[in-house]
């Protein structure tokens, strides 16, 4: 018998490695983001976990991405913020967002973020920050956690990502990760920007950051109040109040 190996991280807990396979407690919305995630390697994109079903203890199955993570320890690697991975992960969300504009829900599809769907919106990732990123060297795999994937636009999805990548979140937050040069911020923006492939405005996108990110911290407090016990433990560690300090911030930020 294969020994089940706890794996760290999140806010959910409780996945375990068991082979090559990730058990967990669903939710409501993991038949759709099963269905998501198999849309996804049918149409050759499979830098994402393949959906296998559930267990017999009813959780869901899927295939484990080999690799490293950061992981809960601070500060990261120096690589992760590097002009490499930055784009690497600006690549990715581009390939993914490629992918996915094809893929229609179900009927009667229960996402656990986003908007109700409708043409028009793609169906993000809605977390693709380092902490679910997997590696292998200083070589993007792809990332894992679809827990929050649902309908946003493109602009959503990209807002969050560049959040936490470029990094935009509050100083204190990004410095305790290990980024401290500041001054290049609006540099690492246009460059995730160019990578993916964005020709808009940067002063018009930081104002979508701002926005997506006082969603986020809106969002948490509403769930946490509604019971949820995930979005309970966010409030707990500070997460809304850190997002709300990063949207004041980024009130004075500077593209040029």
């Amino acid at each position: 018998m294969v020994e089940a190996q706890r794996l760290s991280g999140g806010n959910d807990g409780g996945a375990v490695r068991i082979g090559d396979t990730v058990r967990r407690v669903p939710g409501p919305w993991t038949p759709a983001v099963h269905a998501l995630l198999r849309h996804l390697h049918d149409v050759g994109f499979g830098r994402v976990p393949r959906a296998l079903g559930f267990d017999e203890q009813g959780r869901e199955v899927l295939s484990f991405m080999p690799g490293t993570v950061v992981g809960a320890a601070r500060p990261w690697p120096g690589w992760v913020h590097s002009d490499d991975a930055l784009r690497q992960v600006a690549w990715w969300l581009r390939d993914f967002h490629a992918a996915a504009a094809g893929f229609v829900p179900p009927a009667g599809a229960i996402w656990r973020e986003g908007a109700p769907w409708r043409p028009g919106l793609i169906i993000g990732h809605n977390d693709a920050a380092p902490y679910n990123a997997v590696w292998v060297g200083e070589r993007l795999v792809g990332f894992f956690d679809w827990d929050f994937a649902g309908p946003v636009t493109v602009e959503w999805d990209l807002a969050f990502t560049a959040f936490g990548w470029v990094p935009l979140h509050a100083r204190h937050v990004v410095a305790a990760e290990g980024f401290t040069a500041f001054a290049e911020r609006p540099r690492r923006l246009r460059l995730f920007l160019e990578a993916y492939g964005w020709g808009g405005s940067i002063t018009d996108f930081v104002a979508v950051v701002r926005e997506r990110v006082n969603a986020s911290a809106e969002g948490i407090r509403r769930a946490a109040a509604a019971g949820d016990p995930t979005f309970a433990r966010m409030i707990a560690n500070g997460v809304d109040a850190n997002l709300e300090t990063a949207v004041r911030e980024l009130a004075d930020f500077s593209a040029a």
